[in-house]
């Protein structure tokens, strides 16, 4: 997992949540509120939910185009569950919580378990992501 990951306010604009990805190299942010996920910012929320519809990115907030609702796994869960949520869902990256304290401790993506994960995982994962390049490819 990537360990630190940081979240933004669901007020902040879909402009500086632009800028944050950009700037950090990644695709997406976990939103929060009240020291609480409450969804996820993706780089696809921003195109499909934003640019797409004529949102204006410096006014359009980031609870208006997020995905929400929350998808986690804990620290201590195994691979096996956090793959497991990652195919349910068919998304790329899950916040990873501590079980004891339930606040967020990094975020495991569909890359880190490609690139980091056990050998025998790694046909499981990669499936993930190509069904989901394909469905992409068809929409």
């Amino acid at each position: 997992m990537t360990a630190h990951a940081e979240w933004i306010a669901p007020t902040l604009s879909v402009a500086e949540a632009a800028r944050k990805m950009r700037d950090h190299k990644i695709g997406c942010l976990p939103v929060g509120e009240n020291d609480r996920l409450v969804g996820m910012l993706t780089d696809r929320d921003i195109v499909c939910r934003a640019v797409a519809d004529g949102a204006d990115p410096a006014t359009t907030k980031a609870a208006d185009v997020m995905t929400k609702g929350i998808t986690y796994c804990f620290e201590d869960d195994t691979v096996d569950t956090a793959i497991d949520q990652l195919e349910a869902k068919q998304i790329h990256h899950i916040p990873v919580l501590s079980r004891e304290k339930k606040r967020m401790i990094g975020i495991l993506a569909l890359s880190d378990l490609a690139l980091r994960g056990p050998q025998n995982l790694l046909t499981r994962v990669s499936q993930l992501a190509s069904r989901d390049s394909q469905t992409s490819a068809t929409h």
